[in-house]
């Protein structure tokens, strides 16, 4: 089973990052970007777990290490 998991700021929480690369988008004369939100992406592979464990193991990992939920939103997604 594979899982990818994407982490973004929640709304309402300043990205520094992603203005900066909003700026620079902007200075390479790439037009028609409203704003840029920033995240991460992490593909994670699993051994031979069922799909309750799976979800189980998977929410373990993004709160105690992948996510900072106080100020970060995450989104699994897994297949088989």
């Amino acid at each position: 089973m594979k899982a990818r998991i994407t982490v973004t700021l929640k709304n309402g929480v300043l990205d520094p990052q992603g203005k900066a690369i909003e700026g620079a988008l902007k200075s390479f004369g790439i037009d028609g970007v409203g704003s840029v939100r920033q995240g991460k992406v992490f593909d994670i592979e699993l051994g031979d777990l069922g799909q309750t464990q799976a979800d189980d193991v998977l929410k373990q990992a993004c709160e105690k290490l992948l996510a900072n939920t106080v100020v970060e939103n995450y989104h699994v997604e897994t297949t088989a």
